[in-house]
């Protein structure tokens, strides 16, 4: 290669190198927006089977996609009407309750009973290692009262964020469930004519099989948000239904959501004043049946009948998803892997074979 001008090449290249990172900023600054669309399109596909069944009993899409919207909202409003008022009646109980447990004890008085409650539970420590634990909390929590403070107002403000990036996300949701035709239509003019039908055939299949899939992980949180609620009004755990809602949500997450939202629940059932020792293990030993037969029971016979993916792949799709995009990359892992595997079974496969 004969370079004419290295001047020239060494600006095309320099130039070339910035706006490559000045792409890779711009994705960077758009994450949350980019965030808020990847989960919103990956609803919008969850979605379209309930509106195919509904246009297939005679419906026009229109009334189908107004009938969809409607119970997602009425889904969304009933969670939030069920979860808010319990949820600030508890937390003003709960400052209502600690100012008055902290007024009218000294520190030595709180540590006392503080260090009867630990031996109480874990009867085998001994009362010299529980006191140098407490001892060690404080320390910890007087160096470090400023940063624990930040840390409770930046918690507050991602908590707003969190609630206004939800309403975004369902506004999304709504559009893209209304227009999810025309945006398939759209992509696929963009494949020439001659393969176009090919393309159109995988492009159903790939998202049927998402769309399944989020059925599939819906049904499996309102399984356990139902069971959860019976269970723990039965053993009268503290408000069952916040926590059978919090059982639902980590439901969605594949692999470790279950755990992670059982082990919530069995910790709030042992806040001293909500629920008790007893009431924390009956809760522990219903949530380790009921794992075993979601794993072996019901999981399989729900998820086999929307995507087809081996174990193996599920659990190394949910990791790296989970590592590369956090929350949103464990949800959308698995019907990702789904979907490679279809691209591989009917398109890889039949052109090594052809050779």
């Amino acid at each position: 290669m004969k370079l004419h001008s290295p001047f020239r090449v060494a600006f095309v290249g320099t130039l070339g190198v910035g706006l490559g990172l000045l792409l890779i900023g711009s994705i960077q600054t758009l994450s949350t927006i980019l965030l808020y669309v990847g989960t919103a399109l990956f609803l919008s596909l969850g979605l379209d089977p309930v509106v195919g069944w509904l246009e297939r009993r005679k419906l026009p899409r229109w009334l189908a996609v107004l009938i969809t919207i409607l119970a997602v909202l009425a889904v969304f409003a009933g969670i939030i009407l069920l979860v808010l008022p319990i949820l600030a009646a508890q937390v003003g109980q709960l400052v209502e309750q600690v100012t008055e447990f902290l007024g009218s004890r000294t520190f030595p008085q709180f540590v006392t009973e503080v260090t009867a409650w630990v031996q109480s539970i874990f009867p085998g420590l001994e009362p010299e290692f529980v006191e140098e634990a407490v001892a060690n909390v404080e320390t910890f929590l007087t160096d470090n009262w400023g940063v624990i403070t930040g840390g409770v107002i930046n918690a507050g403000v991602a908590i707003v964020s969190g609630i206004a990036g939800a309403f975004i996300i369902l506004i999304l949701t709504i559009y893209f469930t209304a227009s999810t035709p025309n945006l398939k239509r759209a992509l696929y003019q963009l494949v020439p004519a001659s393969k176009r039908d090919r393309v159109v055939d995988l492009g159903e299949q790939i998202t049927d099989s998402v769309g399944y899939y989020v059925i599939g992980q819906m049904s499996l949180g309102v399984i356990n948000g139902i069971l959860s609620f019976i269970f723990l009004t039965i053993i009268q755990a503290p408000f069952p239904a916040v926590l059978a809602v919090i059982a639902f949500f980590f439901s969605l997450i594949p692999l470790v959501g279950t755990i992670t939202g059982a082990t919530i629940i069995v910790l709030t059932c042992l806040i001293p004043g909500l629920g008790g020792v007893s009431t924390a293990i009956a809760a522990a030993i219903y949530y380790l049946i009921y794992m075993q037969l979601e794993a072996y029971f019901i999981s399989p016979r729900i998820m086999n009948r929307a995507v087809s993916v081996p174990g193996a792949v599920v659990v190394i799709a949910a990791l790296a998803g989970g590592s590369l995009l956090g929350l949103l990359g464990a949800l959308i892992a698995i019907p990702v892997a789904a979907s490679i595997l279809i691209i591989y079974r009917q398109v890889v496969i039949p052109r090594m074979n052809e050779r």
